[in-house]
């Protein structure tokens, strides 16, 4: 009760919000690095583009099972201490990709990224949920999600600088490493030990706090819908810069700019969200935003004309931002007594979302091209639209 009535909102310190935003941007620079310097690392290692891509592969598998994970540790463990680990992890990792010898030495330790990522993601939405008050919750969230992209927007200008000067290793020395450093410290230093609204299930209690995740149909609804709009993304966030250099031939550097532009407006539309959660509620706001993101994903590829095209997907991208806000807002408030193993399943099932939608997308544009790409991932969209209204309750509303 006291996080929901608000009278323990004074007595956090001015640190907790910048700590959770933080370490959700304290995530995200490995994997812009990776994406952006594939190639180099390749050439390091004498290793192909495809082989080298499967770091990827193995930071996603750590991801979601080190997110399974959580969810049994988080209720046997605060979320500040599980937070904290998976900022260490990440540490490890980076220094562990620093120093590798070999491509499979830097397999390995970039996986532990995953691991790390599968830790610190819903510890910091449990956190939101165990210390704000409720209606200050969606606008917490709103920042943590865009704290998680701006990351796109401020780290990838600055590790494609630095790569210039000193190959792949120095942005991860010299941006990536100090990022994850300054996170474990100011968590360690912001992050209240205790929490509010919670206890330690003890080991005969544990299996009863999975079965009342998995026997509430709402919250069930909202892990499907995760899963859908996970996928749906995909078309604007893997797929828009490739769509834009072949459709109209744009030179990499002009693309670059639109995707930096779609980071940029995930962003704004993740900070607008509390207000239109404010205004709607979680759940219809959720339903809203997942339907247009869906519609505006099929219609931007239709568009024959460069500049409505660009604009379309920023709308897109817009109404994703909105989306993941909303929708975390309404899957934190599923389960109030096990907000950390529901939010890591979440993460579990948003990784497994946007692999699933990278296999659907890639089947599609071989066969029907990127008309058909996003014909299939808007409608999955769409459909997370309609999972989120016929099965999702919002129970923080009567």
């Amino acid at each position: 009760m006291g996080a929901d009535s608000g009278s323990g909102e004074s007595s956090l310190g001015k640190l907790f919000l910048p700590a959770l935003t933080l370490a959700s941007f304290s995530t995200g620079p490995i994997g812009v690095l990776a994406a952006l310097l594939l190639i180099d690392i390749g050439d390091t290692f004498g290793t192909t583009v495809g082989v080298t891509s499967q770091i990827n592969t193995s930071y996603s598998i750590a991801a979601v099972v080190f997110a399974l994970l959580a969810s049994v540790l988080s209720l046997k463990l605060k979320s500040k201490p599980l937070l904290l680990a998976g900022i260490f992890l990440m540490v490890v990792s980076v220094l562990g990709c620093y120093f590798a010898p070999d491509f499979v030495t830097l397999f390995v330790f970039f996986s532990i990224s995953g691991a790390g990522y599968a830790l610190v993601n819903p510890m910091t939405f449990a956190l939101v949920g165990e210390h704000f008050p409720l209606e200050k919750r969606s606008g917490a969230i709103g920042l943590v999600v865009a704290s998680g992209a701006l990351v796109y927007v401020l780290g990838a200008p600055v590790i494609a600088l630095m790569s210039g000067f000193g190959g792949w290793r120095f942005p991860l020395s010299g941006f990536v490493l100090p990022i994850l450093l300054a996170s474990l410290l100011m968590g360690f230093v912001g992050l209240p030990s205790a929490s509010r609204n919670r206890n330690a299930l003890s080991n005969s209690e544990t299996p009863s706090g999975f079965k009342e995740i998995f026997m509430s149909k709402s919250a069930v609804a909202c892990l499907v819908g995760d899963t859908f709009r996970s996928a749906a993304f995909v078309a604007v966030l893997f797929y828009s810069t490739s769509f834009f250099r072949e459709r109209f031939s744009l030179p990499t550097d002009l693309a670059s700019l639109i995707l930096l532009s779609g980071a940029l407006s995930y962003v704004v539309g993740s900070l607008t969200a509390g207000q239109l959660v404010k205004r709607l509620g979680r759940k219809p706001a959720t339903v809203l935003t997942a339907l247009l993101s869906g519609i505006f994903t099929v219609a931007y590829v239709f568009v024959p004309i460069i500049e409505i095209s660009i604009a379309l997907m920023l709308v897109a991208a817009w109404f994703f931002g909105m989306l993941a806000s909303s929708a975390n807002s309404l899957t934190l408030e599923q389960i109030p007594n096990h907000r950390g193993p529901m939010m890591s399943i979440d993460t579990a099932v948003i990784n497994v979302g946007s692999a699933v939608g990278s296999a659907i997308g890639g089947l599609a544009l071989l066969h029907f091209g990127y008309e058909g790409l996003a014909s299939a991932l808007g409608a999955i969209g769409i459909v997370s639209a309609i999972v989120f209204s016929l099965l999702a309750k919002d129970p923080t509303t009567k």
